[in-house]
C-alpha cells in the first residue's frame, strides 16, 4: 500500500547520520517508536473512516519486531495482520477499503493515517533524538 514519508524527518536523519548514529541501537528505538506512532495512526483512520464492522482489522493493525535490512535501510511494514473469524485477511479487507472496487468507493484512509501519523512520529523521535543528545552531554 501506501510508504509513510514525513518531509521533517530528513534533518533529523541527517543529523543521526552526521553523528554515526542511523544504525544501531538508537537507530532501531527510534523505528520502533516510530512504528508505534504510525500504528496509531491506523487505527485512528480506521476509526475516523467508519471501517469497523467486527473490529478484527482494527485490533490487528500491528508490526513486526523485527526490522527488515536493505542495504543501510531498515524498516518495519505495519498493516492489519491475520485473519478474521470467517477467514479473510484483514490485510484483504484494508486494501479493499482502501482503493475500492468496482463496487465499493475507496476511501484512502491509508493515505489518511499516513497524513495523520506525520507529526506524530516527527514529534516522538525528535524526543527520543533530544533525550539523546541530553544522556551523551551533546546538548
Amino acid at each position: 500500500m501506501a510508504r509513510f514519508r514525513t518531509e521533517g524527518l530528513d534533518e533529523l536523519i541527517e543529523d543521526m547520520a552526521a553523528m554515526g548514529q542511523s544504525t544501531g541501537e538508537l537507530a532501531d528505538e527510534m523505528l520502533f517508536a516510530g512504528a508505534e506512532e504510525v500504528r496509531k495512526a491506523w487505527k485512528i483512520s480506521i476509526k475516523k473512516h467508519n471501517h469497523i464492522d467486527s473490529g478484527a482489522m482494527l485490533e490487528s493493525v500491528n508490526y513486526s519486531r523485527n526490522a527488515k535490512k536493505i542495504g543501510d535501510i531498515k524498516s518495519v511494514e505495519i498493516y492489519p495482520q491475520g485473519r478474521d473469524k470467517k477467514g479473510v485477511r484483514n490485510a484483504e479487507k484494508a486494501f479493499v477499503l482502501n482503493y475500492g472496487t468496482s463496487k465499493i468507493k475507496g476511501s484512502h484512509f491509508v493515505d489518511d493515517a499516513d497524513d495523520i501519523a506525520g507529526p506524530m512520529v516527527e514529534n516522538r523521535l525528535r524526543d527520543i533524538f533530544d533525550k539523546w543528545l541530553i544522556k551523551h552531554k551533546m546538548r
